[in-house]
């Protein structure tokens, strides 16, 4: 069974930057959706980013478009979520997933198979 860890978030000041990191034990990220998605107190948990670790394809949220980055590095297999200039409304818990496939629909939490525990990030104004 997979086991997603993620890593990296903090407290920032707005307009600053913070790298989330997600890794998995087990088994590689081959051939599959890898998404970032975030939830704050109250709210739904959206899709942020994606990325299809065989095709390199990456799709995002509008929020967040021009200033976050996914990226993947495979040796070791861990999926990046790069994040800068970071707005009170980033704060939020954020959680990285996986399903065989991305989609059109990759920013709702449908069909995701594997979810990790979630890494906090607070931006203060």
């Amino acid at each position: 069974q997979w086991q997603l860890t993620e890593s990296g978030g903090g407290s920032v000041q707005a307009g600053g930057s913070l790298k989330l990191s997600c890794s998995a034990s087990q088994y590689a990220f081959e051939n599959m959706c890898i998404s970032w998605f975030r939830q704050a107190p109250g709210k739904d948990r959206d899709g942020v980013a994606c990325i299809h670790t065989e095709k390199g394809t990456t799709m995002y949220a509008e929020s967040v478009k021009g200033r976050f980055t996914i990226s993947q590095d495979n040796a070791k297999n861990t999926v990046y979520l790069q994040m800068n200039n970071l707005q009170p409304e980033d704060t939020a818990m954020y959680y990285c997933a996986t399903r065989p496939w991305c989609g059109s629909l990759w920013h709702q939490t449908n069909h995701y198979n594997y979810w990790g525990q979630g890494t906090q990030v607070t931006v203060s104004s």
